[in-house]
Formats: structure tokens, sequence, C-alpha cells
């Protein structure tokens, strides 16, 4: 797996709302998070 495959898959939204959610933010303020991730730097730097 290349470096560039393992970020994207170690950063994807998904899984960093599933670690928010283990450290115990609630639902909504997770998903919220993860939408700004995702729109913000997760498609501009790593897909």
């Amino acid at each position: 797996m290349s470096l560039r495959a393992h970020l994207q898959h170690k950063f994807n939204p998904l899984h960093v709302y599933c670690r928010l959610r283990c450290l115990g933010m609630g639902h909504a303020p997770a998903r919220a998070v993860c939408s700004c991730y995702e729109r913000v730097l997760y498609r501009l730097v790593l897909a």
C-alpha cells in the first residue's frame, strides 16, 4: 500500500468521526466537525 493510500484510509472522514465518537463527542458535533474537515482539508489535501 502506498503512503498516499494509507493516509487516505487513515484520515478518511468516517474514521475521524468514529475516533471523535470514541473520545466522547456527541453525534451532532462529531458529524459537524467531520463535514467541515471533509470539505476544507480532506478533499483539498488528500483526495
